[in-house]
């Protein structure tokens, strides 16, 4: 749906929505149905009752003698609270009017023949109503309140503030709620990076509680398992490298005959080739699980990469942005890295090395200027034992698990790894890793 792109993208968020847009929605019908029912129903009482008011006194006025004129007068304003004046007859403008309160001059037409106007006084609070008698002007001065009503306008400043209110305690209460899951996301991210949370604990609302526990137990589990196949294959190690290494003491014992000396040196790479594909899968099962993580500079371990390779005069360069640290397994960063060039020198003739920093993330390109990799086999190249080389001779291109273990090491770092084509015309591939 369209909408979906408007919608927030946390949990907070969406659950605030949920109780806000309700209240919202409610404040706005409210307003419209009852409010603006209510407002027309007070200003046409207040209007007829004070043009009703000016009516009677008006009329009051002209029925009464002149003996009894203060008296009139006084009752009005004592009763009303109006305060009245007489003005020259001809001190009466039609054009001092204003198109103010409405319903309140419709009505003073119905109940008044006399010309009138009605306006607003420089000051604000007060109406001044005018009427133009046979001998003089009657202006009558009173209140603003008395045609206003306030108490809609309170109502809905007390609403307003009260939904304010109660919406930041909504908001305190659900990042309380929140919090656990964020921790618990944190703890599960860091456990996937071979990180720990020691003060980790269950807590919150019984679902959230309940996850969490679930995350520990699994987490057990997994860390059990790493840990009997760690001892296994460390059994394994010893066992398969015991009759490697008397194959080589054989070896080497045999007599130097030319006739055999041919065939000692094809068993010589053989048991060479056995033992290198032999450690080479022990990495792979073992995965550096043991390894804590440090805080190092990124660009300093590159940079030891690197001069490992010009010491032995590779064409390996290198061009580093902006430094940054994080928490990394040094050793085994430093296996992804060796395997990555490694494969880059293998199909090419000159490595170049790049790093840079975007949103949060730390990119590390390694281009050569080899023949590439097709895309449609961009993922086959990540699968363990997968080699493009159809000859899978070990010499030419390995047991094909370089990049496997590169792109295990990166996945336990919470990065990833991903091929392109490199500007030098070979293989590029980018190492981004979260900072």
């Amino acid at each position: 749906m369209i909408f979906k792109r408007f919608l927030p993208k946390s949990l907070f968020g969406r659950v605030l929505l949920i109780l806000l847009l309700p209240t919202v929605l409610i404040q706005l019908v409210v307003a419209y149905v009852f409010f603006d029912r209510h407002w027309d129903n007070v200003t046409r009482h207040i209007s007829h009752t004070l043009a009703g008011e000016m009516a009677f006194f008006i009329q009051r006025y002209k029925k009464a003698s002149a003996d009894d004129m203060n008296d009139v007068l006084s009752d009005f304003v004592l009763s009303t609270g109006n305060q009245v004046y007489f003005d020259d007859v001809n001190s009466f403008s039609q054009a001092e009017g204003s198109d103010e309160f409405l319903e309140f001059q419709q009505r003073l037409q119905v109940v008044v023949a006399e010309p009138f106007t009605v306006r607003k006084t420089q000051e604000g609070n007060t109406i001044e109503i005018r009427v133009k008698l046979p001998d003089r002007v009657l202006r009558l001065e009173m209140s603003v309140k008395r045609i206003e009503s306030r108490t809609t306008l309170i109502f809905v400043l007390w609403m307003l503030g009260a939904s304010f209110i109660f919406m930041m305690i909504a908001i305190l209460f659900l990042r309380n709620q929140i919090r656990p899951i964020r921790r618990l996301a944190e703890a599960a991210d860091n456990f996937g990076r071979g990180l720990d949370m020691p003060g980790f604990r269950p807590h919150g609302a019984s679902e959230v509680k309940k996850a969490a526990r679930a995350f520990m137990v699994m987490r057990e589990r997994i860390k059990r398992q790493l840990r009997t196949r760690t001892d296994m294959l460390a059994g394994i190690s010893h066992d398969l490298r015991t009759p490697l290494t008397r194959m080589k003491l054989e070896l080497a014992m045999l007599p130097d005959m030319d006739a055999t000396r041919e065939s000692i040196r094809e068993l010589g790479d053989d048991v060479h080739q056995m033992e290198k594909m032999i450690e080479e899968y022990l990495n792979f099962a073992r995965g550096e699980g043991r390894e804590e993580a440090v805080r190092v500079s990124l660009r300093g371990l590159v940079e030891d990469v690197v001069s490992d390779y010009q010491r032995l005069d590779a064409k390996v360069s290198l061009q580093m942005g902006a430094d940054t640290t994080m928490d990394i397994r040094v050793s085994a960063f430093r296996r992804v890295m060796h395997n990555v060039v490694d494969n880059a020198l293998r199909y090419g003739s000159q490595c170049h090395i790049s790093m840079s920093l975007r949103d949060k993330m730390c990119d590390i390109f390694v281009d050569d200027n080899g023949p590439g990799i097709p895309f449609e086999k961009h993922d086959e190249v990540f699968k363990p034992f997968s080699r493009l080389d159809p000859s899978r001779n070990i010499k030419t291109g390995g047991v094909g698990l370089g990049l496997s273990i590169a792109r295990d090491i990166v996945l336990a770092h919470g990065g990833r790894i991903s091929l392109e084509k490199a500007a030098l015309g070979g293989l590029r591939v980018i190492i981004s890793l979260p900072l």
